[in-house]
């Protein structure tokens, strides 16, 4: 009988989100020492948008995935490169994204990203996503959830071709267990992907982008503030304003805002040290 055995690495590192940011990304590399025999890249997701080549980041981050070296989980900006890729959206403006749907591996690279994770367990101590949990999920329900809509992404492409142009309305309906089809994969999504502030109830507030500092609506915290205790920590990026300067028994925030001209921030999962670069290019 042939064993499973999970591989061991030399250093597991969860690097928030990179946006496109090429030149950032190979420096953190190189300031890691990154060898990808031996160690293992967790990405928060948002590998493309407004970075200065988001082309050469979706083949670098799928060359990665593809030996073993790296596993990422899918964020806003992905989702939305996916919905233009199947003529859902159209090119957003703002996003340096044109090039991919003009390269020649643009429909493998674009087929391999559907089929991308929303939420991951880098190891028995954490899980990620891109955004967050809502204080209502367990983790283990999160899980569940979250593969309910992998199995949508990965699916037939004619459901979810259907499913796409649902994700963005930004009702800001509660999560009830009993929503069904297209409602309830649009709210898995928002949580995942979207959140920064919510109630009590686990309703979202979308229009606030801001740091803790600033007035949020009445009603509204912070998903992480709402003190959930998790036997995981949640790893999320997402909230560039944050600079990733949330850090505390139950979360840590990784988007450092690199695109921004912030950091890229990689947190080593063994002794929770943190690694940067400059979102500027050397």
């Amino acid at each position: 009988m042939t064993q499973n055995l999970q591989k061991t690495y030399r250093h597991e590192y969860v690097i928030g989100d990179l946006q496109g940011c090429f030149n950032a990304f190979n420096r953190l590399l190189v300031a890691l020492d990154f060898d990808e025999t031996q160690d293992k890249i967790w990405l928060c997701g948002d590998i493309v948008a407004r970075g200065e080549n988001s082309l050469d980041t979706l083949r670098q981050v799928k060359r990665l995935s593809d030996i073993g070296a790296l596993t990422t989980v899918l964020g806003n900006h992905d989702i939305t490169l996916i919905a233009t890729w199947r003529g859902v959206l159209p090119i957003k403006p703002k996003d340096n994204t044109a090039l991919i749907f003009v390269a020649p591996d643009c429909d493998e690279l674009l087929d391999w990203l559907r089929h991308q994770p929303f939420l991951v367990y880098p190891n028995d101590k954490t899980v990620l996503t891109h955004a967050g949990i809502p204080p209502h999920w367990k983790v283990k329900d999160a899980k569940g959830y979250a593969k309910e809509l992998e199995q949508a992404f990965a699916g037939d492409l004619d459901e979810l071709d259907k499913l796409l142009p649902n994700l963005y309305s930004k009702a800001t309906e509660p999560w009830s267990d009993e929503l069904t089809g297209h409602t309830r994969l649009r709210l898995i999504a928002n949580y995942l992907t979207r959140m920064r502030l919510c109630d009590k109830h686990g309703t979202l507030e979308f229009s606030f982008k801001e740091s803790l500092g600033d007035t949020m609506p009445l009603g509204y915290r912070p998903w992480f503030d709402w003190e959930v205790a998790r036997k995981r920590k949640i790893l999320f990026g997402h909230w560039a304003a944050l600079q990733a300067k949330i850090a505390t028994q139950h979360v840590r925030a990784l988007d450092g805002g690199c695109v921004w001209g912030g950091k890229l921030v990689a947190y080593r999962l063994a002794d929770e040290h943190i690694i940067t670069v400059s979102g500027f290019d050397a």
